[in-house]
């Protein structure tokens, strides 16, 4: 539809895979979230998925659980979230995807919400717990405001399942290596490689691997077998471990490196 496709699009081109990292906006803080994305930008990240903060989430871990109430902590509400999607997206280039809980969108309003997504420079969003057989609020509105969805798949999706996540989703399908939650195990690539194949059976677009993406090595055998990776935990764990906002960003940047080094086999 827009940026996220061009920039997959582009990548496939070049025969590239996305590198995909995922930061929750407003830890440390609102103002340390655009200092974060850029470095993750100028190391190699070609997606950032800014994580909305919510105080119950679905499918996420303890780590991006604990930074979610960071945020909160420090007032980092939706309505602050989409300000600080847009002061990012005056930063980078890169598409910007909220990761945001269904229960934020409808309260705030399906359709006010995707318009002042797009507005703000957002060219996607995922929805972690709406199942594609509920999606019918969500998909028309975001399509109209000029919004990518995409969907999550998993090892334990049905045929039928997969079938709809492929005629919902754009931009790229999501496939969850791992059952459980965010920053559980490490997910290998002989396990991901099968599901990722039932999933390219269904559709087009690129798929992604995410859950349990850890190691600079791990990210490079996974990208044998899908069309990049999604780095999520991890992420959180670099920027907590640093005292300073500035410190957080260069720690990223080093970390966001080192993976997009070991991607491109170098």
């Amino acid at each position: 539809m827009g940026a996220l496709n061009d920039t997959l699009q582009d990548l496939r081109k070049k025969k590239r895979k996305a590198l995909a990292i995922f930061i929750t906006a407003g830890d440390p803080s609102p103002r340390a979230t655009p200092d974060l994305v850029a470095a993750a930008v100028d190391a190699g990240a070609d997606i950032i998925e800014l994580g909305v903060p919510f105080s119950d989430p679905l499918a996420d871990g303890p780590v991006i659980q604990r930074s979610f109430m960071r945020a909160i902590g420090k007032g980092t509400s939706l309505t602050k979230t989409i300000e600080v999607a847009a002061r990012v997206h005056e930063r980078v280039e890169v598409p910007l995807v909220f990761m945001i809980a269904s229960t934020l969108v409808v309260n705030h309003g399906v359709q006010k919400f995707m318009r002042q997504s797009a507005q703000a420079g957002v060219s996607g969003v995922i929805l972690p717990d709406v199942p594609p057989e509920e999606a019918e609020e969500f998909v028309p509105p975001a399509r109209g405001a000029g919004l990518d969805t995409v969907f999550l798949a998993a090892p334990t999706s049905t045929p039928e399942r997969l079938r709809r996540i492929a005629e919902l989703s754009s931009g790229f399908v999501y496939y969850i290596n791992v059952r459980g939650v965010t920053g559980g195990p490490q997910a290998t690539a002989n396990e991901v490689a099968a599901g990722v194949a039932r999933m390219r059976r269904m559709t087009r677009l690129p798929v992604l691997a995410g859950f349990g993406v850890k190691t600079p090595e791990q990210a490079r055998a996974l990208c044998a077998v899908a069309d990049g990776v999604i780095i999520g935990s991890r992420a959180i764990e670099v920027i907590d471990a640093e005292r300073s906002a500035m410190g957080a960003a260069r720690a990223l940047g080093r970390y966001v490196r080192s993976i997009r080094r070991a991607m491109d086999g170098r």
